[in-house]
């Protein structure tokens, strides 16, 4: 007869909440190999499972790895997309809407807070990007005129009608 206490314990795995914040109401691998464990350990050694089955439920197994590695690799490239959003964001003129108020300015930096997203630091306002409705090149600089200083009105200097030794012409003809 089957332990009631090991039994009570894979039920209890199995309805326990994830330990991830992510995840919620779901058979986590643990608890999958637990429960996998529970039936070999308790099987019927008269009626053992069938190897069919159990090659089935291997590849279940291995299918809910794949997937959390998956979605490990999907929540890592948004992560690099967040970022890379962030560092396009550098140098343009953006609007956004915090808290009701309207928020206007250049964006010159960006930081990837893991709670709350991807901050744009506009003037000295941390702005999520969610927040962002409007995106612009910044307004060109007006150049500012040259100064205009008079040419000097030096008298040209008088002709030497001696050759000066750094400008002879030395050039040969072969």
């Amino acid at each position: 007869m089957p332990d009631a206490i090991s039994i009570a314990d894979a039920q209890a795995a199995a309805n326990a909440p994830a330990a991830s914040a992510n995840r919620t109401d779901q058979f986590g691998k643990d608890t999958f190999l637990k429960l996998l464990i529970a039936q070999l350990k308790y099987q019927n050694p008269m009626n053992p499972t069938d190897g069919a089955q159990f090659m089935a439920q291997t590849a279940q197994f291995t299918l809910v790895e794949k997937l959390e590695d998956l979605a490990k690799s999907m929540d890592e490239s948004l992560s690099m997309e967040r970022s890379l959003a962030g560092s396009s964001m550098i140098g343009r003129q953006v609007l956004a809407t915090v808290d009701g108020d309207d928020v206007n300015g250049v964006v010159t930096g960006a930081r990837l807070d893991p709670t709350e997203g991807l901050l744009l630091l506009i003037g000295n306002k941390e702005v999520p990007l969610a927040a962002v409705r409007e995106v612009h090149q910044p307004p060109a600089p007006t150049p500012s005129p040259a100064p205009t200083t008079p040419a000097p009105t030096t008298a040209p200097a008088a002709a030497d009608p001696t050759p000066s030794p750094t400008t002879t012409n030395t050039t040969t003809n072969p």
